[in-house]
């Protein structure tokens, strides 16, 4: 095909009064055209960016465990639907929906393909043709142009803005059921921004006491799906899922990608009528979490059944001591000069990143280059593994919390041979000059 077409388009060049190009050209042509139409494939990257989750790498790399679970079935039939005790057809995601009851508190729970099917799904179960009430500070817009109020609409329910923007009071959202007709009050965790100074919004459980005084359905989207405390590592601020459900959430929505440190998927978890509800929804189907993401799920969540929180790398990125990241940090630094290249160590902060703990920065070291950050940020980013770095005034910055174990030597070699290739253009770039 891509012979073709660079023949093609050698033949419309000719008969417009191009020469005709030798045999040789057309190979070069078509050699070029194929790597560059397979490098444009999903790579593995070396993420020293600083950044754990990071959108645009994939947000949370999988457990071994996870992997080795989906190496196992994907070149395998697997027991995805059915009973092998009984032979019988069995309960898609019925595992993971256990275990993810069991880590929330919750009676019941479902997964799908992400959050955002999750909230839509839970939304158009439980509150189509009634209204929704948000606070008017949490209409808020993801990435990928996500926003809840379009959700709310396509949903078939009304929604209903209560409050201002800045501070929302329990007695707007009484003013509000008090009116009639209200199936849900929708609370939306601000993930991916922060308000600050002059604010209020209800404390949860009392938010949960309203609704249900006035039969209503306290929904949570929670975004992120935290199941453990991230404040003894110093970020501070991401709800827990298991405290929406205490609280008396109905239903709380989440994510498996994010700090969760699973594949992508969603999950409904809550009271098990409602989530039923969910389930015979004409559009979970069109949600339902795909074979192989389902099967690294359950692996996943076997590492939180069993307490083995390490296993998962982003939870270990987080988890690991200061200290510890200093050390790499400073043997880092000890490699690059013996191969002659000046490095030095420098204190940084890291983000958790994919649309959560906002603002919250997480101590971090890592070590610094000087020289032109942008070109050989482009030269590392082009290499065999790519690696993505970062640019702070002027110089190159490689976080040694995001480098996952067992990268340390593919990321000094790439950077060793960055700056080769970056010491020869300048080399010919003089000899030009001087000729």
């Amino acid at each position: 095909m891509l012979t073709r077409r660079v023949i093609d388009a050698a033949r419309r060049a000719m008969r417009d009064g191009a020469a005709c190009p030798s045999l040789d050209d057309v190979a070069g042509i078509v050699a070029a055209a194929a790597v560059a139409a397979l490098s444009a494939r999903a790579r593995p990257v070396i993420n020293a960016t600083g950044v754990v989750l990071h959108t645009n790498l994939g947000r949370a790399p999988l457990s071994r465990r996870a992997v080795d679970a989906l190496a196992a079935s994907a070149g395998h039939y697997t027991s995805i639907e059915i009973d092998l005790a009984t032979g019988r057809r069995g309960a898609r995601g019925a595992f993971a929906e256990r275990a993810l009851a069991q880590l929330t508190g919750a009676e019941a729970a479902l997964v799908v393909n992400n959050n955002a099917a999750a909230t839509l799904l839970a939304l158009s179960a439980l509150t189509m043709g009634h209204k929704v009430l948000v606070s008017r500070g949490e209409l808020i817009e993801i990435g990928g142009g996500f926003r809840v109020p379009d959700v709310c609409a396509r949903s078939g329910a009304t929604l209903v803005e209560v409050g201002t923007t800045n501070r929302t009071r329990l007695d707007d959202y009484a003013r509000a059921l008090a009116a009639g007709g209200v199936a849900a009050i929708l609370r939306v965790h601000q993930g991916n921004f922060r308000q600050v100074g002059f604010v209020e919004r209800p404390e949860l459980g009392a938010l949960a006491a309203l609704a249900h005084a006035h039969g209503a359905l306290l929904i949570e989207d929670l975004g992120g799906g935290a199941l453990i405390d991230f404040s003894p590592y110093g970020l501070r601020g991401e709800p827990l899922a298991p405290d929406s459900i205490a609280a008396g959430c109905d239903v709380v929505c989440f994510s498996t990608d994010k700090v969760l440190g699973g594949p992508q998927g969603g999950v409904i978890v809550g009271r098990a009528e409602l989530v039923e509800r969910a389930r015979r929804d004409p559009l979970a189907r069109a949600f339902r979490l795909g074979r192989l993401p389902l099967v690294a799920l359950e692996a996943t969540l076997v590492s939180y059944l069993e307490g083995s929180l390490d296993e998962i790398p982003a939870l270990a990125a987080v988890r690991a001591p200061l200290a510890v990241v200093r050390e790499r940090a400073e043997a880092w630094k000890q490699t690059l000069s013996a191969r002659g290249i000046a490095a030095s160590v420098v204190e940084l902060d890291a983000a958790m990143g994919g649309g959560t703990l906002a603002e919250a920065a997480l101590a971090s070291v890592g070590v610094a280059l000087d020289g032109d950050a942008e070109r050989l940020a482009a030269l590392l980013r082009a290499g065999d593994p790519p690696v993505c770095a970062r640019i702070h005034e002027g110089r190159l910055l490689f976080d040694a919390r995001t480098v996952l174990p067992g990268e340390d030597a593919a990321l000094l070699a790439a950077i060793v041979l960055a700056q080769s290739q970056l010491g020869a253009e300048i080399t010919a770039h003089v000899g030009s000059s001087d000729a």
